[in-house]
């Protein structure tokens, strides 16, 4: 008999299995229906030897010292700052848009105090910020718009900005400064020896079973256990009731190279050209030395594993139909990026999945950390 039947072994569910097994003496079970721990953070090493993230790069980066040093139990930490090209205009600027990419695109020498004059005298102004349009058009301006963001979504949603909420690309800086990176959170760091390693420690209390190329429905009723952690798919959990959530998924395709690196940076976004939205080279990320270096190139797609919820309205009144019934189903807790369609940052779904684990046992979050 399991206390718990913990559904998904990437973050929200092993940070929830280790907490319930390590923090509440709980026996825990937590089953996959891929062949590895980890969920899309997964890491591994290729036939050449080259450490890689299977499901694209993956970059640890948070504000929560919590969070931080909870995941710290389980992994030393390498430093790292994220740093991003586009290629525009035949050139590779930074982004998020900062003093030195409106300077070299062009040819201009604002400095950090004339530059805002420039984004007021071409931004357009709007009198209620809706969708991602409304966004980067009222802080920057139409070409700037055009030439950076448009088609990049176009390409990541297959909808135009026009047509999607002010959350998706809110998310993404305008700077007046030379500030290149891409991520300012206090913490920014990648596990020392890769993400699996870390999950490998979280899941490794002699609580907690693991059980991989598992679906919940194929178990479902076969195994004796308790309460649920469910960190998939709502509406396959319901069987589809309402219909399905949209998704977006990627398709990711990989070349190893005989250099030893490449790319300036990680990653290289290519908005406007080709049918992928951007190359990761995952060495700069990782730290590896290596002869040669791998490259991961992202073409959205349609069908495919779930990645991104589509933040619309309609969506998100299908997802609250969904919610509505999560909350009247007793012992199953949701948890995650898929189970509440969200999409959230990796530190968001380890403080959410804390923070439910503090609601089960009733007591302050940060009091149960010290356990």
């Amino acid at each position: 008999m399991f206390d718990y039947l913990v559904v998904g072994a990437g973050f929200a569910g092993s940070v929830l299995a280790e907490r319930l097994a390590a923090g509440s003496g709980k026996k825990v079970l937590v089953i996959d229906k891929r062949p590895h721990i980890g969920g899309n953070a997964y890491d591994e090493y290729d036939e050449h030897g080259i450490l890689i993230h299977r499901y694209g790069p993956h970059i640890f980066h948070t504000n929560s010292r919590d969070v931080f040093e909870y995941l710290s139990r389980f992994t030393a930490w390498r430093p790292y700052q994220h740093r991003v090209r586009a290629c525009v205009d035949g050139q590779l600027v930074p982004i998020p848009i900062n003093l030195d990419t409106i300077n070299q695109l062009y040819g201009t020498s604002y400095t950090s105090f004339t530059l805002q004059q420039f984004f007021d005298s071409v931004a357009e102004p709007r009198d209620a910020i809706r969708t991602s349009e409304d966004v980067i058009v009222s802080k920057v301006g139409r070409e700037l718009y055009e030439k950076f963001f448009r088609n990049y979504t176009r390409k990541q949603w297959g909808l135009d900005p026009s047509e999607l909420d002010s959350a998706v690309i809110a998310r993404i800086p305008v700077r007046t400064n030379r500030d290149d990176r891409y991520f300012t959170d206090t913490y920014q760091a990648m596990p020392l020896h890769g993400y699996t390693r870390m999950f490998e420690r979280m899941l490794a209390h002699p609580n907690i079973k693991v059980m991989l190329n598992a679906g919940f429905h194929e178990i479902e009723g076969s195994i004796p256990y308790g309460q649920v952690i469910y960190t998939g798919p709502i509406d396959e959990y319901f069987d589809f009731r309402f219909g399905r959530l949209p998704y977006r998924s990627l398709e990711f395709r990989f070349e190893t190279i005989n250099t030893g690196r490449h790319q300036p940076v990680a990653v290289v976004n290519y908005p406007n050209d080709y049918a992928f939205t951007r190359i990761t080279e995952i060495k700069h990320i990782t730290g590896q030395e290596h002869a040669k270096t791998t490259l991961v190139t992202e073409y959205p797609r349609a069908e495919g594993d779930p990645y991104y919820p589509v933040p619309r309205p309609e969506n998100a009144a299908l997802y609250k139909r969904y919610q509505e019934l999560a909350e009247q189903t007793e012992g199953v807790h949701f948890v995650g990026r898929l189970a509440t369609y969200k999409y959230y940052n990796m530190d968001q779904v380890v403080a959410q999945s804390l923070a439910t684990y503090s609601r089960i046992v009733g007591m302050p979050r940060r009091e149960l950390l010290g356990a």
